[in-house]
């Protein structure tokens, strides 16, 4: 497997504290503290609508680079529930708006953006598909997602 690491130089994240002139409310510290890394609203959605059309899965496989949300081994695909701000979307637009903490906040989620590509590469070169759907558009568009791994699970049961 390929060190997606030599490929690409890492973008450094500042640590967030006082000494590196990052500051927050006790408010706001206690809300970010409250932001979930898995089984999210979205993500549950979409694992509850994919259990009601009988469609089998495992989650956050720690075997599997990036720790996929949904995984369906059988047919090798690796499902992501990408939260927007975290993950960049429409980012060239969005960074814009970021408007505390800039220095600490760009390089993060630019990061995490770096992150997301390499995790892509490493699981293609395994052999797996690999889906990322906004949490907005599960939220909005469930039909549509379900749609999509609809007719990727589809198309492989043909070939199988």
């Amino acid at each position: 497997m390929c060190n997606y690491e030599e490929e690409e130089a890492k973008i450094h994240v500042p640590r967030f504290s006082e000494s590196f002139g990052f500051y927050t409310s006790q408010q706001r510290s206690h809300i970010m503290s409250r932001i979930k890394g898995k089984n999210t609203k979205p993500e549950r959605l979409l694992r509850q609508a994919m259990w009601a059309k009988n469609i089998r899965f495992r989650l956050h496989d720690k075997s599997l680079p990036g720790r996929p949300d949904i995984v369906i081994k059988k047919y090798k695909l690796a499902i992501f529930v990408d939260g927007e701000f975290w993950h960049g979307f429409d980012w060239k637009n969005s960074r814009q708006r970021i408007k505390s903490n800039r220095r600490f906040w760009i390089p993060k989620i630019e990061r995490n953006m770096q992150k997301d590509d390499r995790t892509n590469r490493a699981l293609r070169d395994m052999g797996y598909t690999v889906l990322r759907f906004w949490s907005q558009d599960i939220l909005k568009k469930l039909p549509v997602v379900l749609n999509e791994i609809d007719l990727f699970l589809e198309t492989r049961r043909q070939y199988r």
